[in-house]
């Protein structure tokens, strides 16, 4: 059985909203007092740092682990579908810091000023990503939610981006005006390495790629009594969240009655092995002859 993990993941995500939502104000606020392009670009980040969340929100609304008529497999990809979002934010975020430090090298732009102050507010605004990233990434771990992890993530990156934003910033305030500019780039690099780590992690599972190998699942199968062999064995999804198994078993058995005891033995096995599991096994009489373990 699936544990739905929902209302702890709507949870996660209202709080981590509204943390992003004061770290969002407090960067424009700070960047456009400053001049700070690379502390506005930041702001940007965070700007899609609130919007994951809300995607996050309608995500899991609709990712009920449970099956339905429409949905015999459950709603589980649409998690899958709002972290490609996040990575699609990520992406837009890049494009943008990329797009406003080229234009300062070639139009050039204001000087930067900072005051000690305004850099205090950017260590509490550092203070707040680091909580959100570990919290985020710690319930997302414990509840097996891909779209906390995948947010968590991008939080992180978050992290890294204010660290160089801040040293930048610390610079300019010694008259190094340059660093700002400077430091817009590695930002931007940052951020789509974010972007594509999300992508990475989660096309897999959109694309039904094998969760389990063939030959482990088959080692298992044939180590029950009464298994004579089996082949076309597939999997898909994620382990620990969901994994479906597929396979012809061949059996030697009397009867319907004992292939069917043989097969609930194969399914109790891989269920303590690889749960939460979905298992459809086709039985095949001794005589059946195959040597192709998988497709």
């Amino acid at each position: 059985m699936t544990y739905d993990n929902r209302a702890t993941v709507r949870r996660v995500l209202i709080i981590t909203l509204l943390l992003n939502l004061f770290v969002m104000i407090l960067k424009a606020v700070v960047g456009t007092l400053t001049g700070s392009l690379s502390l506005l670009a930041d702001a940007l980040h965070s700007v899609t740092d609130s919007a994951n969340n809300i995607l996050g929100l309608i995500a899991s609304r609709f990712s009920s682990p449970k099956p339905d008529r429409e949905h015999p497999y459950g709603h589980l990809k649409f998690e899958a579908v709002g972290a490609l979002g996040i990575s699609a934010f990520l992406g837009i975020a890049c494009f943008e810091i990329l797009q406003g430090a080229i234009e300062g090298i070639f139009k050039g732009r204001n000087p930067v000023k900072i005051s000690p102050p305004e850099l205090w507010l950017l260590l509490v605004v550092l203070g707040v990503n680091i909580f959100v990233a570990f919290y985020e990434r710690r319930v997302g771990k414990a509840v097996g939610s891909p779209i906390l992890i995948a947010d968590a993530k991008h939080t992180m990156s978050d992290v890294w981006v204010t660290i160089s934003v801040i040293g930048g910033l610390i610079g300019v305030w010694l008259g190094y005006q340059w660093l700002d500019l400077v430091l817009a780039f590695p930002v931007a690099l940052l951020v789509f390495w974010s972007g594509w780590s999300v992508l990475k992690e989660n096309l897999p599972w959109l694309v039904d790629q094998m969760a389990i190998a063939p030959e482990a699942i088959y080692e298992i199968a044939v180590s029950v009594p009464g298994v004579v062999n089996c082949h076309e064995i597939a999997s898909r999804g994620v382990l620990g969240r969901q994994v479906f198994i597929e396979m012809h078993l061949i059996v030697d058995s009397p009867d319907v009655e004992a292939a069917h005891h043989i097969t609930e033995e194969v399914e109790k096995r891989l269920e303590e092995r690889f749960s939460p599991v979905r298992i459809l096994i086709h039985v095949e009489p001794p005589s059946y002859k195959s040597e192709r373990i998988s497709f």
